[in-house]
């Protein structure tokens, strides 16, 4: 990797973090793409393959063994990625005018051809890589030596011209033809030699459009697919056509043969439908229809895997498939009978964007959407291969036989809304989904990932416009347009029961927790309370606009509803009123959801802007904008991930909450400050890591205003503030004197007789003293006497002033004592009063005891007047009387029998003065406690 190409990264990534601004939300990672319309590419290592799909601006690699993925591209690509290629470990991904060159899905190199060319597909071979663009140029590089694992040296270029054939479809490179490519154009077949850069031949106009070239496996053979369906075999070599197969008038988008040892032609078509082709037998062997959906272009690729009886397909409609071919069960020689290819295993997702999801379990594991392709998948965000498409085939009859015919002639309508509770799964249905246009509710199995038994009708004949399950799962309800609601027993499909009281369409439902309280909401602005057990109704709250959409917290009894006109009034379940009215949308709400813990509602509309609210504060904490406006929006049930579904996109973004990894501020943003959101991709890191709100700064994208709010020390000077410690330490201040009653021992700790021998002995019995002077001059008996005075004298100096409070006569003084000292000469006490107010509750009770009693008294005085002061600043007041009731307890004898010293006596008028004017407190309390017991036994 060159320096210039990792600054070149650098500077990108760096990009990717200014676009993404929210303060809520980091992107994270798309699921639910598997491939699009651009061909993919099949890679050979040794015995194993893999195959290589694009997904917009990235790709993903997946075994072709197994179909899981592998890798995905490290990073997006500047612009939609339009063909892919492989060689060995390395695959080559065009966008734009540029090629990159990835191993394992990281980037390696990257080619850059002339501002104004648009790459259209890629040709690698040998020591050369083939470029095709749309100005009808063929661009060559090659290896810069043999040591080299991929070509990047620029090499030569070829135009073909109108007169030579016109727009090229693609390179093709023939087995032994060194040097020599073929250049296939829309109307004929240029041979080329690289080196000498001539043309060597030029093949006769075909009377129809080619659309598709591949090599045969035998010699100069080439295999071309035209736009009427016919298929022509040509040699190169003679310059002639061997044979030409005709088939029904479509379009061939690919050919294939196969390798392993049959003569089969694979033939795809843009109606969907696969057709193998025997070449000995000349005529057709199988047919496979509706592989994928002519409406995408049908079968974008099909290629037998080399030396295997596997076919791979991929269409526009985002899905892979693999068909294998059983042996044959044919024992003769002469006449053997083909098995028709077998489905193998596939992976896709929805084929237009999804306009439904719900996080399917507590765990985040797994999301059910619904699209407008009229299919329910169940998608994993653990593992690509667990995710899975319900099946719409009907069950047996009551009676128990089988429904004759096809079961599955047509999908179910679009799901227009859907509900799933997991408390009863693999007992019986869970789900219950509304579909557009349909007069029934449908239930579908989560466990076995197919419909259910029971379709629930709505009874009145209107459409089914919304639809919620209970908690519980025994009961699903089911909204109708003409305004009643149904509710069924889930087990049996039997109906339960029926409320009308709605003038208009249902448009949302819910139920609390225990099963007693339910709540709807319809088109005509009416929001219905009623007693679930006793089926009546409780009251009702009229609004003054439509009711689009419901969704009911139940940890907290408030639900949340969309105006027709903008805005989101959530309501209290238990008291039946308004708490608060969002404003901020200029257009229609598409989405809305909870945070788990009911104090955020994320919701999104047509103006393009997601917007967080805090409800305790009724403000707006954050918003984007996003380049495709969200259709829903959904929180997971741990409130880590935040999904969203967006109007272009099959797949559904993925959104990491940055409130797991530290505090977000509640100050309410303007929408000037809203900024262009980046969506979450398919890349290794999806636009942003996962754990991406862990790392930031404190000050980075604005984050600093989103730090930890740090309270004042003092409101207000007119206020009385009591200390901003922990409430238990002036309790233990004012019993310390019990506490040390209580944690005396009993009696002294008595020596056990029983200690073993060698535990006695230690120290200097043992020979540590021999040991000590082992080497010394030994000494006389007089050095020795005046050395352990000495030592004796020391000891009996350090204990006199451990046990002593000394002074500032002595040569040094404690902390508290200096302080108060110098607070007393300078008659101010702000150090000594924020030194005392950090010291531990036995270091107060310390210090207040070692205050010197001696006339003049000077260190009571000093703290009698430090105390006034601060009980004068309204600070710390409790910590302050406290400190006066422990001086009162340790010399309060002193302070009695001495009253008559002026500076005494001074020191304590003050103290009284400002005391007697905060007994206001008292009784500002006291007249507080009276008025809120009057009002509460009233």
């Amino acid at each position: 990797m060159t320096v210039e190409w990792a600054k070149k990264r650098k500077l990108e990534s760096l990009d990717r973090n200014v676009i993404s601004p929210s303060r809520v939300f980091s992107p994270f990672r798309v699921i639910g793409n598997v491939t699009n319309a651009v061909p993919f590419a099949v890679g050979t290592l040794g015995t194993t393959f893999y195959i290589v799909t694009s997904v917009g601006k990235t790709f993903q690699i997946y075994d072709a063994n197994n179909l899981h993925l592998l890798f995905v591209s490290e990073r997006e690509t500047e612009r939609p990625i339009v063909a892919l290629a492989t060689h060995f470990h390395y695959v080559f991904a065009a966008h734009g005018n540029k090629v990159g060159v990835y191993k394992r899905g990281i980037c390696q190199s990257e080619l850059e051809l002339e501002d104004n060319v648009v790459i259209r597909s890629i040709c690698v071979f040998g020591d050369f890589m083939c470029i095709t663009a749309a100005n009808n140029s063929v661009y060559f590089y090659r290896k810069n030596s043999s040591k080299d694992n991929y070509p990047t040296e620029y090499y030569t270029k070829f135009t073909v011209g109108k007169l030579l054939g016109g727009d090229i479809v693609s390179v093709v490179h023939l087995a032994t033809y060194l040097n020599k490519v073929v250049i296939v154009t829309k109307s004929n077949l240029l041979l080329y030699n690289i080196r000498t850069g001539k043309l060597i031949y030029s093949s006769d106009e075909f009377p129809d459009e080619i659309t598709v070239a591949e090599p045969a496996p035998a010699l100069d053979t080439l295999a071309l697919g035209t736009s009427s369906g016919e298929i022509i075999l040509f040699n190169m070599r003679k310059g002639r056509k061997i044979r030409t197969i005709r088939m029904p008038q479509l379009k061939i988008t690919s050919l294939s043969f196969r390798t392993d040892g049959s003569p089969h032609l694979c033939l795809a078509f843009s109606n969907g439908d696969m057709v193998f082709y025997d070449l000995d037998r000349r005529s057709r062997i199988h047919v496979l229809k509706n592989i994928h959906s002519a409406s995408h272009n049908g079968v974008i690729r099909a290629s037998f895997l080399n030396g295997q009886p596997i076919v791979v397909t991929s269409g526009g409609d985002n899905k892979l498939k693999e068909y294998v071919f059983d042996p044959s069960l044919s024992q003769a020689n002469d006449e053997v009978v083909v098995q028709p290819p077998r489905f193998l295993r596939s992976r896709g997702g929805h084929s237009q964007p999804p306009s439904s999801i719900a996080f399917a379990d507590a765990e985040s594991h797994f999301i059910l959407s619904a699209s407008r392709d009229r299919s329910l998948w169940g998608f994993s965000l653990r593992k690509d291969a667990q995710s899975q498409e319900f099946s719409q085939r009907l069950h047996k009859k009551k009676d128990g036989s089988r429904i004759g015919g096809n079961t599955i002639k047509e999908k179910f309508p679009e799901i227009v809304a859907l509900a799933i509770e997991n408390a009863r799964i693999g007992e019986w249905e869970n789900i219950i989904t509304a579909h557009r246009g349909e007069v029934v509710a449908r239930t579908w199995d989560m466990r076995r990932k197919r419909v259910g038994r029971w379709a629930l009708d709505t009874t009145d004949g209107g459409y089914v416009k919304s639809v919620a399950l209970s908690q519980c799962g025994n009961f699903g309800f089911v909204g109708s347009s003409n305004g009643s609601i149904v509710v069924y027993n889930m087990q049996s499909g039997i109906l339960r029961k029926k409320y009308k009281f709605h003038r208009k369409a249902v448009t949302g439902i819910g139920l609390d927790s225990m099963n007693r309280k339910m709540v709807s909401c319809g088109l005509d602005g009416l929001v219905g309370f009623y007693d679930f057990n006793q089926s009546t109704l409780l009251g009702k709250l009229q609004l003054d606009a439509p009711i689009t959409a419901m969704v009911y917290n139940r940890p907290s009894d408030l639900f949340a509803l969309a105006l027709d006109d903008l805005s989101i009034i959530v309501i209290d379940a238990v008291t039946q009123r308004v708490v608060r009215q969002l404003w901020g949308h200029t257009n229609r709400i598409t989405a809305f959801d909870f945070s788990p813990d009911g104090r955020w509602v994320v919701s999104a509309s047509l103006d393009g802007t997601i917007r967080t609210w805090d409800l305790p504060t009724g403000g707006c904490v954050d918003g984007i904008r996003v380049e495709s406006v969200a259709t829903d929006l959904k929180f997971s049930p741990k409130g880590d991930f935040v999904a969203t579904t967006h109007v272009a996109g099959n797949g559904i973004c993925i959104w990491t909450n940055k409130a797991q990894f530290k505090p977000i501020s509640t100050r309410t943003v303007d929408e000037e400050e809203f900024s262009l959101a980046a969506l979450p991709n398919a890349s290794i890191t999806g636009g942003g890591s996962l754990l991406e709100g862990a790392f930031e700064g404190a000050d980075e994208g604005g984050a600093g205003e989103f730090s930890s709010y740090q309270s004042v020390e003092q409101i207000s000077d007119d206020l009385i503030t009591l200390s901003l410690g922990p409430r238990n330490k002036m309790n233990t201040l004012l019993a310390l004197d019990v506490i040390r009653q209580r944690s005396k021992p009993k009696e002294q700790p008595k020596k056990s007789n029983d200690v073993p021998f060698f535990l006695q002995l230690a120290g200097e019995v043992v020979g540590d003293e021999a040991s000590k002077r082992e080497g010394v001059i030994s000494e006389s008996r007089e050095e020795l006497r005046r050395k352990n005075e000495t030592e004796r004298n020391q000891d009996l100096l350090g204990e006199q002033v451990t046990n002593s409070k000394p002074t500032g006569l002595v040569g040094f003084e404690s902390e508290f004592t200096r302080l108060l000292r110098e607070g007393g000469e300078a008659s101010n006490f702000t150090q000594f009063l924020q030194n005392l107010v950090d010291l531990s509750p036995a270091s107060v009770d310390l210090e207040i005891k070692s205050l010197a009693t001696a006339p003049p008294y000077n260190e009571i005085v000093w703290f009698i007047s430090a105390l006034t002061q601060g009980l004068c600043s309204n600070k710390n007041f409790d910590l302050y009387e406290a400190f006066m009731s422990l001086l009162m307890k340790a010399h309060g004898d002193v302070i009695h029998a001495n009253n008559t010293d002026h500076e005494l006596k001074k020191a304590l008028n003050s103290w009284n003065a400002v005391h007697a004017r905060d007994e206001r407190l008292v009784n500002l309390v006291n007249f507080c406690v009276g008025v809120a017991n009057f009002i509460s036994s009233t």
